[in-house]
């Protein structure tokens, strides 16, 4: 498929908002000195001062999800393009903006239907995030030219995607430093994946093959 002028917008889109996401998660952990990083879930960080910088770098990272998954789209042929990929992140968006606007109930306090909401949003966006991931790291297996990092991307998914279960089985984790690895490993994904995208939509000189970008040309031997 060729690649459109507008193809580096989708991953500098997603590498924006992934950088918005990093940035206003460290800054909250200077700000907010009276919640240990260690035992305090990233949700807690939603309630009291500070709160929408939390909210937004939210969302900010469901942006950098969707806009990651539409530019892979675009950019796949037709052997490696699926819906379901894109249907996951868009659903994990989804997930992750509700979590952004429904406060968990705080611990040692009665039991709320905001609440309730906000557990099942976040879980939910937990587990179409790393299904996203699964999903579309099979799919790159069908390209070409995402044959080589595929071999990587899909066993670092399939390894998010089981990080999920077992911060959901095993409570006896500590949560928050558990819960930040998980996020850790799925932006670093999407990180890297956009990285990689970005790299294969910038505009190719005359002499690359479209198969495999980046590589040197390898024509007929000249003589004299």
């Amino acid at each position: 498929m060729p690649d459109s002028p507008s193809a580096p917008l989708w991953p500098r889109l997603a590498l924006a908002g992934l950088a918005v996401f990093v940035l206003a998660a460290l800054a909250l952990h200077l700000l907010r000195p009276d919640l240990d990083p260690v035992r305090h879930q990233m949700s807690l960080y939603l309630i009291g001062p500070w709160g929408p910088l939390l909210q937004g770098a939210y969302l900010a990272l469901a942006m950098a999800m969707l806009g990651l998954a539409w530019g892979l789209y675009r950019s796949a042929p037709a052997p490696a393009r699926s819906a379901a990929p894109l249907l996951a992140f868009a659903l994990a968006g989804a997930g992750l903006s509700t979590t952004a606007y429904a406060w968990m109930d705080i611990p040692g306090t009665d039991r709320t239907l905001e609440g309730l909401v906000h557990g099942i949003s976040a879980q939910g966006a937990f587990l179409f995030a790393t299904t996203g991931l699964v999903l579309q790291s099979l799919r790159l297996r069908h390209d070409p030219r995402w044959r080589a990092p595929a071999r990587w991307l899909l066993p670092w998914a399939l390894a998010c995607f089981a990080a999920v279960w077992v911060l959901a089985l095993w409570r006896e984790l500590p949560r928050g430093l558990a819960q930040k690895a998980v996020i850790a490993m799925i932006v670093g994904w999407l990180a890297a994946t956009a990285g990689l995208l970005l790299a294969r939509s910038r505009p190719r000189g005359p002499g690359a093959h479209p198969g495999h970008l980046g590589s040197r040309s390898t024509g007929p031997d000249r003589t004299g």
